[in-house]
C-alpha cells in the first residue's frame, strides 16, 4: 500500500524524479514481502508445534523461504543501486552495491550448505 502510495505522489507531485519514485516503490514492495515471509514462516511454526506435523521439515522450508527472499531483496537492491550510480556518474561508490552482491552470495551459499546439513533429518 505504502509503494502504491509513493507511484500515486509521484503522479500527483511530478516535479520529483521519477527513478527514485520507482526506486522507493520496488524498495517498500520488497520489504513487505520478506516481512510477510518471516510472519507467515513464524504463524506456521507456531500453528504446527499444536498439531503432529514434523516441525524440523516445517522449521526447514520456512528458512529457506525467508532466506531466499532475503536473498531476492539483497540483489534487486544492489542493481537498483549500481543502475542509481552509473545515473549520477558516482563510480566511486560503487564497492557498496558490490559488497551486498557479496554478502546475498554469501547468504545464498550459507543456505546451500544449511540444506545440505539437514537433508537426512526425518524426525
Amino acid at each position: 500500500m505504502l509503494a502504491s502510495y509513493n507511484l500515486i505522489d509521484f503522479a500527483l507531485n511530478p516535479e520529483g524524479e521519477f527513478m527514485s519514485a520507482v526506486v522507493k516503490s520496488i524498495n517498500t514492495f520488497v520489504i513487505s514481502l520478506a516481512m510477510f515471509e518471516l510472519g507467515a514462516g513464524i504463524s506456521k511454526e507456531y500453528s504446527s508445534a499444536e498439531d503432529d506435523e514434523n516441525i524440523y521439515l516445517n522449521v526447514r522450508r520456512t528458512i529457506t523461504r525467508f532466506v531466499g527472499t532475503v536473498c531476492i531483496a539483497l540483489v534487486l537492491e544492489a542493481l537498483i543501486m549500481i543502475i542509481k550510480y552509473s545515473q549520477l556518474e558516482l563510480a566511486g561508490n560503487l564497492f557498496y552495491p558490490v559488497g551486498i552482491l557479496f554478502g546475498g552470495s554469501f547468504l545464498l551459499i550459507a543456505l546451500g550448505i544449511f540444506l545440505w546439513l539437514t537433508k537426512g533429518h526425518k524426525e
